[in-house]
C-alpha cells in the first residue's frame, strides 16, 4: 500500500492548491456572484455526467489505467491553460474540460486499491487517510505561495503535483473482475436497488451542503477581514480534523455502518452550516472547521465502502462513479448554483443558514422514508 498511500498525498496535495481558490479567481475576473455560481456548478455538473460515462466505458472495455493516465494528463494540462482565458465564455469551456478530465480520477483509483486490498477493505480510511496529510501540509503551504506570488500559482502548483502523482498511478496494478452479465442489465440492478437509490439520495443532499462550504468559505471568510494565510490555516485545521475520521474508519464502519456513518455525517453538515451563519469572528471560523472530519471523511468512508458492497460483478468502478458523481457531480453543482445565487440576495451567512436548514429538514425526511421503506420490505 506504499504507492497508493504516496499517490492519495499527492493527488490531494494538488486539490488544496486549486479547488479552495477557484471563487477567488473567478471574482478577480470580475465575475457576479451568479457567474460564479454557475463556474460553480458546471464542474460538478460535468462531473455528475463525466464519472459514470467514463467508468462505465472503462468497465466495458476494460482499459482502467489507461483512462486514469489520460484523465490525469488532460486535468494537468487544463489546469495550465485556465488562468490565460479571458472571456466568460472562454471559461465556462475551460473549466468543462476541466471537469471533464478530473471526473472519473477519484473513481478509477478508489475502485483499483478497493480492489488491491481484497479482504481487507475496512483499511480503506488508512490508505486515504495520506491524501488527507498531503491536503494537510499543503495546503498552508499554497496559501502562503498564492498569497505572496498570485492566484496562478493555483493552476501551476495543481498541475505540477498531478504529474508527480501520475508517475506514481503509472506502476499501480488496476486489476477489476470480469462480469458474467451484460453491463445493461447490472445497471439495471442497480436502479432497482431501492436503499441504494435512497442513499444516493442523501449523498446529493450531503453534496449540496459541502459545496456551499467548499466554494464559498474564502469568499465569507474575506468578508470577516481574514488574510490569505489565515485561509490556509483553516484548510489545514480542517484537513487535520479528518486524520482521526479516516484513521479509525474501519472502527466506526464495524460500530455504525454505512447507514449510520451517513446520518452523522449529514447532521454534522448541517449544524456546521448553521454554525458558519451565527458568527462574525475568524478565530470561531478555525473551532467549527474542527467538526471537518465528521463530514467529508465520514461521508466518503460510508459511500466508498457501500459502493463497493453493492457492485454487480465487474461493475465496481461504475457503482463507485455514481457515488462520486452525485456526491462531487451532482450535489456539488446543485450546491454551487444554488450557493451563487443565494450568496449574491443573503450574503455568504445568510446562505449558510439557509442551506444548513435544508440539510437537516432532508436528514429529518430520510429517517421517515427509510422507516417506511423497512415496513414495506419487512
Amino acid at each position: 500500500m506504499i504507492l497508493p498511500s504516496i499517490y492519495y498525498f499527492l493527488y490531494y496535495a494538488a486539490i488544496s492548491f486549486l479547488y479552495p481558490y477557484l471563487a477567488l479567481f473567478y471574482q478577480g475576473q470580475g465575475l457576479t456572484g451568479g457567474q460564479i455560481g454557475l463556474l460553480a456548478a458546471i464542474m460538478p455538473i460535468i462531473a455528475f455526467f463525466g464519472a459514470p460515462l467514463w467508468t462505465g466505458t472503462v468497465d466495458a472495455i476494460h482499459r482502467h489505467k489507461a483512462a486514469a493516465v489520460i484523465a490525469i494528463l488532460g486535468a494537468a494540462t487544463m489546469a495550465l491553460i485556465l488562468p490565460g482565458v479571458a472571456t466568460f465564455a472562454g471559461l465556462i469551456l475551460a473549466v468543462g474540460l476541466l471537469a471533464f478530465f478530473m471526473s472519473p480520477i477519484g473513481s478509477l483509483t478508489d475502485s483499483a486499491i478497493m480492489s488491491l486490498l481484497g479482504e481487507r477493505k475496512e483499511k480503506y480510511g488508512r490508505v486515504r487517510l495520506w491524501g488527507t496529510l498531503g491536503y494537510g501540509v499543503v495546503a498552508p503551504l499554497a496559501g502562503e505561495l498564492i498569497g505572496r506570488f498570485g492566484l496562478q500559482w493555483a493552476f501551476w502548483g495543481y498541475a505540477i503535483l498531478m504529474v508527480g502523482g501520475l508517475l506514481i498511478v503509472i506502476p499501480i496494478p488496476f486489476r477489476q473482475s470480469r462480469s458474467s452479465g451484460s453491463f445493461l442489465g447490472g445497471m439495471r440492478n442497480l436502479f432497482a436497488n431501492q436503499p441504494w437509490m435512497l442513499f444516493l439520495v442523501m449523498v446529493f443532499i450531503g453534496g449540496v451542503g459541502m459545496a456551499t462550504i467548499n466554494n464559498y468559505l474564502f469568499i465569507y471568510m474575506e468578508g470577516l477581514g481574514a488574510s490569505k494565510s489565515l485561509m490556509g490555516v483553516a484548510l489545514m485545521v480542517a484537513t487535520a480534523s479528518e486524520i482521526p475520521a479516516l484513521f479509525f474508519g474501519n472502527q466506526f464502519l464495524r460500530r455504525f455502518g454505512a447507514r449510520g456513518l451517513l446520518i452523522i455525517a449529514m447532521a454534522t453538515i448541517g449544524l456546521r452550516l448553521i454554525c458558519y451563519s451565527l458568527t462574525t469572528l475568524t478565530w470561531i471560523v478555525l473551532l467549527i472547521q474542527l467538526v471537518h472530519g465528521l463530514t467529508f471523511a465520514i461521508i466518503l468512508i460510508a459511500g466508498v465502502s457501500y459502493a463497493d458492497q453493492v457492485a454487480p460483478a465487474g461493475m465496481k468502478a461504475t457503482t463507485q462513479g455514481m457515488f462520486s458523481g452525485t456526491l462531487m457531480g451532482f450535489g456539488a453543482a446543485t450546491g454551487g448554483l444554488l450557493g451563487g445565487v443565494l450568496m449574491e440576495r443573503f450574503q455568504p451567512a445568510g446562505m449558510y443558514g439557509i442551506v444548513g436548514a435544508i440539510v437537516l429538514v432532508s436528514l429529518v425526511a430520510f429517517l421517515f422514508i427509510e422507516r417506511k421503506l423497512v415496513r414495506k420490505t419487512g
